[in-house]
């Protein structure tokens, strides 16, 4: 497992652990000397930059360890003399274990099946004592649980047992959102889906599954737009100084992200089709028509199609999302990680 040394001071250390971060920013809501910065979540979530979603300005790092303590995944670490802090002061530590009750789980394999972390191994084998039962093995290996409740959910027998790290509320615009899919593709829970419709329906762009979400912010952390407001109401774990996490936590808004791509363009692979200028959803122009124009979205021209080919207008208007770099066919468009 990759891991980068955030701070270091006297026999302290912050490690950030790449893995198991989810770039839900709940670490930046909590630093207090502002030296975390996320970046990019929607384009490192799709895979089209390869970059972490988390960075450190060491130089403002006090190690303070808050950022560890509020982390609901166990992304960042802090150790004294080599060895990982883990006391119930940590909001992961002070989390219940996901369990599965072996005397009622009849191993059908659906938690297997629907898990978003891919957390659960089901083994399964026939009854050796003459009888038409199926017997077998329920394992789950808490240390890539997000605790999204997918498989208590599922459970046809109620035999599996999750504490979710936070409780919230969720809202989406719906005169903003441009139904991107940035955030269903960056959400660790499969808790966001767009639902589908008939002839002549009106249904929401963007829905929430709320029994599996687990108000991180990611979703909210990676919409180019902003059309997401995710606020955690309580931190659910019987965590200790639970009242200092919950000040910098609850009822705060979650960071806007840095801008930690560039839009790099092909002048002689680009078609000139303008489905790039048609997709972008911040790109919202009188002249143009942008997902972005369609939506109460303030006019902004991030890209258009100059003599032929795709033209960057405006970097800083990028949300990062990568929905240019999906949808052109061929490759004239790309993100690529800039200093941030």
């Amino acid at each position: 497992m990759n891991e980068s040394v955030f701070g270091v001071k006297d026999d302290k250390q912050l490690v950030y652990i790449p893995e198991k971060c989810i770039g839900c920013g709940t670490c930046v809501m909590a630093c207090p000397k502002g030296s975390l910065v996320i970046g990019s979540v929607g384009a490192v979530a799709r895979g089209l930059i390869d970059k972490d979603f988390l960075e450190n300005r060491s130089e403002l790092c006090i190690l303070c360890g808050i950022c560890a303590k509020t982390c609901p995944t166990g992304a960042l670490e802090l150790r004294q003399a080599g060895k990982t802090v883990n006391d119930n002061s940590y909001i992961r530590v002070a989390l219940k274990p996901t369990t599965v009750d072996a005397e009622k789980c009849v191993h059908c394999g659906h938690c297997e099946q629907i898990c978003p972390q891919d957390c659960i191994e089901v083994k399964q084998w026939l009854a050796n004592d003459g009888s038409a039962r199926v017997e077998g093995e329920t394992k789950i290996d808490n240390e890539c649980c997000v605790h999204c409740g997918w498989c208590m959910e599922v459970c046809p027998v109620d035999a599996i047992a999750v504490e979710k790290p936070f409780e919230g509320t969720w809202h989406r615009d719906e005169n903003t959102c441009v139904a991107c899919r940035t955030c269903v593709d960056t959400c660790p829970c499969n808790a966001l889906f767009n639902p589908e419709w008939g002839a002549g329906e009106r249904v929401d762009k963007v829905a929430q599954r709320p029994d599996v979400c687990i108000y991180c912010g990611a979703c909210d952390v990676s919409c180019p737009v902003n059309a997401i407001t995710v606020t955690k109401t309580a931190i659910v774990p019987a965590v200790e100084k639970k009242a200092l996490l919950e000040k910098k936590l609850l009822n705060s808004d979650v960071p806007r992200p840095t801008l930690a791509s560039r839009l790099e363009t092909d002048e002689e692979a680009c078609l000139g089709c303008g489905n790039c200028v048609i997709v972008c959803p911040v790109n919202a122009s009188d002249a143009d028509v942008g997902a972005g124009y369609l939506n109460e979205v303030d006019s902004k021209k991030l890209l258009e199609v100059r003599n032929g080919v795709v033209n960057v207008v405006d970097q800083e208007l990028c949300g990062s999302c990568g929905a240019c770099a999906m949808i052109c066919p061929v490759d004239a468009i790309r993100l690529v990680v800039k200093e941030v």
